[in-house]
């Protein structure tokens, strides 16, 4: 199946003048476009295998060589463009800032989308580093809108993200070179039983990538002024490696190592008052942002058996210089430091009873860790433990050719927390499937999610944030409706939906104070997905999706539903592939958006729209030549959909060069 992106008169315009001059991979002959995955097997949506077609959720699959020919340099890049996705970045190369990472928001849910690798939780304490993931490693991604909390727990109030990497090693190396300072280098080398991975990739300065306003007339500062403030981002680098065995056809052990830098300089753009001799130019803060995580699975099937065992560390720094917004006057070092850690069993047994009835049950147990380490500016160190438990199950019964239905329940509780602040939750879900023909089929399903409060919001991530211990679990229902029809070369889509939640989980943010506090506010969005995909007879495929929706919030301080995110989406794409020369052009735009601040009303601003083109040569099977371009129109456009401004970087451009042996 497609990945679902933009399909544009501009982009076709664009893209039929550069077929010949641009490439990524030859395709094989037309018999072989016919079958370009346009019917994938989806597990992530049940926890078994079935043909999307028969999947009564909205689904997304991205397979491999979708990836390759997208241009995308890890698996942000990947997900920026698909249908019911609002993209949201610091800087280029998902550039965090430590904990404020690029979300992956699914239907205006900026807090509800559980990331998985091989099935597994990547996540720390909610948060998620997507853009450490190089896309080479990847060999497919599934995503599964609409609540799924009863088959994987917290956190998939929007959805999941199942990134599912490559067990068998392409040998390869790759290297490549751009503007600002871009560079990547790749190798991968072993054989079906055995592989090694390692990826950099670097980016070294980008100037004015966030513009936001400045008040430090309070008097906690160390300097006093009013004006606005500018941010450049300077060496950017993300680092991976690690290795994946192949022990036996039933089991596999993985693991990856993860490093991330980036450093933010904030400066005086203009000053509207000052009483401490404030100028224009001055440095308002300097921060480096690191990120260490590793991963470690084991996974293991066996008939109806499957199993996993998983952890996962990531340490978080914060470094640089305070300068004007020193709060103290003993020096302008600023440091901070957390571990967050996670160490996790999952296991499940499923079996068929008959023709018609199947089964799945499971437990999953997972031990949470997070540790606020002592740093410069961390006046006490501090730790929080607790075990998350679950016990799920899933019964399948066929009635007859044309009807089946799938329930699920899950019970979810927590042990040995602080101040035995623990939860617990019940949740359901129902799915319908009618079958039109065998690749024509209605669904309609309602289910139940939940995300439990995290160790930062009950007990505090940082000096800006206010913890608070008594914070509700967030919980929620979504309904949805739709079609899935696959007709000749054409897999066509369709969903109708509503989402409902309470006690959602939200920061908040006090100008005055300058500091967040957590607080439970209400969401509810409803909107209509279409998607189609379309591989040609001949060299030509291409496809696209449209979402409108109306997300909207309401908290204590506004006590009114406030506008999200955006209504309008748009996500296509097209790629011709003819002889030993490929070309893609994706894109995603995102209109009738508005900008909403934490505690003030919701405020237009104008649509993003995202591009990438890609055009590879490839002599023969051993070599190839790829030219990737961003941003193709040169827009400045703002990523950001909080009361800040972060804008997406100019136009840009690699060339890279892969041998393989």
């Amino acid at each position: 199946m497609k990945k679902t992106y933009l399909s544009m008169a501009i982009a076709g315009a664009l893209l039929a003048g550069t077929t010949t001059g641009f490439a990524a991979q030859a395709a094989k002959d037309a018999a072989a476009l016919d079958e370009y995955a346009l019917d994938e097997v989806v597990v992530t949506a049940t926890r078994s295998e079935k043909k999307d077609v028969d999947v009564p959720a909205a689904t997304v699959t991205i397979t491999a060589k979708q990836i390759k020919e997208s241009g995308a340099k890890n698996a942000l890049d990947v997900l920026s463009k698909v249908n019911g996705i609002a993209f949201k970045s610091f800087g280029p190369r998902g550039a965090a800032m430590g904990t404020m990472i690029n979300e992956v928001n699914i239907r205006g849910i900026d807090n509800g989308t559980l990331i998985l690798v091989n099935g597994n939780p990547v996540s720390w304490r909610g948060k998620y580093n997507v853009s450490e993931i190089p896309a080479e490693s990847i060999e497919r991604i599934e995503i599964v809108k609409g609540g799924g909390s009863v088959l994987y727990g917290s956190e998939a109030m929007a959805g999941v993200v199942n990134i599912i990497t490559k067990t068998k090693a392409v040998n390869q190396a790759t290297i490549g070179f751009g503007n600002y300072g871009q560079q990547n280098y790749q190798i991968n080398a072993g054989d079906n039983e055995f592989s090694i991975n390692y990826s950099l990739d670097k980016w070294n300065h980008l100037d004015n990538i966030s513009e936001s306003t400045a008040d430090t007339t309070s008097g906690k500062y160390k300097k006093h002024f009013k004006g606005t403030t500018t941010t450049n981002i300077r060496d950017i680098k993300n680092e991976s490696m690690g290795f994946n065995w192949h022990v036996n056809e039933r089991m596999n052990i993985l693991y990856n190592h993860y490093e991330t830098k980036s450093t933010y300089a904030r400066y005086v753009d203009s000053v509207s008052r000052t009483t401490s001799g404030v100028r224009t130019g001055d440095l308002y803060n300097d921060r480096t942002y690191t990120t260490v995580q590793d991963v470690g699975q084991v996974n293991y099937h066996d008939g109806g058996w499957k199993g996993s065992l998983y952890f996962n560390t990531g340490t978080i720094e914060s470094n640089g210089a305070m300068n004007l917004d020193a709060t103290t006057s003993s020096g302008n070092h600023y440091n901070t430091r957390e571990k967050n850690s996670t160490y996790g069993a999952d296991v499940q047994k499923s079996w068929q009873q008959g023709k018609k009835t199947s089964y799945i049950l499971g437990v999953d147990l997972q031990h949470e860790i997070y540790q606020s380490l002592p740093a410069y500016s961390t006046a006490n160190a501090s730790s929080y433990m607790r075990n998350n438990w679950g016990v799920f199950g899933q019964w399948e019964q066929k009635f007859d050719d044309r009807n089946s239905l799938i329930t699920g329940i899950r019970e979810t509780w927590t042990t040995a927390a602080d101040r035995a602040q623990n939860y617990n939750n019940f949740s359901a879900s129902g799915q319908f499937l009618h079958k039109l023909n065998t690749n024509d089929n209605l669904y309609a399903s309602i289910g139940q999610s939940f995300i439990m409060p995290t160790f930062a919001q009950m007990y505090g991530a940082s000096s800006a944030a206010i913890p608070n211990p008594d914070l509700k679990p967030q919980t929620g229902v979504n309904y949805e409706v739709g079609w899935k029809r696959l007709a000749g070369n054409h897999h066509w889509k369709a969903a109708a939906f509503h989402t409902d939640i309470k006690d959602n989980i939200s920061a908040s943010w006090t100008a005055s104070k300058s500091e967040y506090t957590y607080t439970n506010e209400d969401f509810r969005n409803t909107g209509i997905e279409l998607s189609c995909d379309i591989a040609g007879k001949g060299p030509l495929s291409y496809n696209y999706g449209l979402t409108w929706q109306n997300p909207e919030s309401k908290n204590s301080k506004k006590g009114y539903w406030d506008r999200k995110f955006g209504r309008i989406q748009l996500t296509g794409g097209i790629t011709w592939r003819q002889n030993k020369w490929t070309t893609s052009l994706t894109a995603s735009y995102l209109a009738d958006r508005v900008q909403t601040p934490s505690t003030e009303h919701s405020f237009a601003t104008k649509p993003y729209l995202l591009t990438t083109l890609t055009a590879s040569y490839q002599p023969d099977d051993k070599r190839e030549l790829t030219l990737t371009i961003d941003n193709l129109l040169d827009r400045r456009d703002n990523l950001s959909h909080s009361s800040s401004s972060y804008y997406n970087a100019p136009f840009n451009f690699m060339m890279s060069y892969t041998q393989k042996w």
